[in-house]
């Protein structure tokens, strides 16, 4: 397995799920839960539980928050480096999800991550956690100043870079940096703030190869996943989830999964199909972050994930 180092959120996540039909602007009946997440944070949990060495570094508060933050590092097996500010309070994220699980809305109070500056990159327990990981992995959590001083320190030591785009928001703080990274996840929204509001799925590959970024794997829901690398385009069906519990988390298990492949020298094709089946794995669980999401059970639910559709620069209208 390999040895990764991540840069992302790692934060309190509230989610509120309403246990009858959504009726705006009135008061839903629904039950909250708060565990700690983060889109860096849930992946490199992730990758920890599928036999990854895992150091990540972060920012917290001086608050109850942090601290649990940090036991939830240490029980998953990462080698937690959190920077405290002691008069801040953690990030959180607070998400409001309908009946069926899926997202209606969500608040992300995110201010500290800007905090963490380029400068820290001369410290050298981060240095030195760099130079030893054979990936590294970042999320659009932090400001491009320093993301970009990760870039650097990466291609300095000659390390392959995983991105995540967390939001529409967030991701055009990638955008200097795409030429850069090795691979970039998005969703559909992020995937048309880089490329155009009209833009369609048949667009985003060359467009964002126009962009430098030469590898992208793009999540759509439940519609089959986009992903290309040099001159190849693909899709990958996604696998219908009885029992849909949460879609939190989904895409963090899908970069992880999809990450993990790639380390292991999976073709690209073949690491998005284990990404789709870590995501059918963290949807059908109450939890941003599986449990039951290690080794075997990827492979046997990657198993039940069909084979890659290729597509060429001529071909057209990739799956609805």
């Amino acid at each position: 397995m390999a040895r990764i180092f991540v840069l992302g959120g790692a934060h309190l996540d509230r989610r509120a799920q309403i246990s009858t039909r959504t009726i705006p602007g009135a008061s839903n009946p629904g039950r909250w839960r708060e565990e700690p997440g983060g889109g860096g944070f849930n992946a490199a949990r992730n990758l920890a539980q599928l036999g990854n060495t895992v150091t990540m570094v972060s920012v917290g508060g001086g608050d109850a928050a942090a601290e649990a933050v940090e036991r939830r590092a240490a029980d998953a097996g990462v080698d937690f480096r959190q920077q405290i500010f002691l008069d801040r309070t953690t990030p959180s994220y607070s998400a409001i999800l309908e009946q069926d699980g899926n997202l209606l809305i969500a608040v992300a109070d995110m201010e500290l991550y800007d905090r963490f500056g380029p400068r820290q990159f001369s410290r050298r327990h981060i240095r030195e956690a760099v130079e030893a990981s054979e990936w590294i992995l970042c999320d659009a959590n932090f400001q491009t100043a320093s993301l970009a001083a990760l870039v650097s320190a990466a291609a300095q030591n000659g390390k392959p870079v995983a991105a995540i785009a967390i939001s529409p928001a967030k991701v055009v703080r990638l955008a200097p940096l795409l030429d850069q990274l090795s691979v970039l996840f998005l969703n559909e929204a992020e995937a048309r703030e880089l490329c155009g509001p009209d833009s369609d799925a048949d667009a985003w590959p060359d467009a964002l190869r126009e962009r430098g970024l030469r590898c992208a794997v793009i999540t759509r829901g439940a519609r089959p996943v986009i992903a290309f690398d040099g001159e190849r385009a693909f899709s990958v069906e996604t696998r219908e989830a009885d029992g849909l519990a949460d879609v939190t988390g989904a895409g963090d298990a899908l970069a992880a999964a999809t990450l993990d492949g790639l380390a292991r020298g999976l073709e690209l094709a073949e690491a998005v199909r284990s990404g789709v089946a870590a995501a059918w794995i963290t949807v059908r669980s109450a939890e941003a972050v599986a449990t039951a999401l290690d080794g075997p059970a990827l492979n046997a639910a990657t198993a039940g994930i069909a084979p890659a559709t290729i597509f060429n620069r001529q071909t057209t209208g990739y799956p609805a």
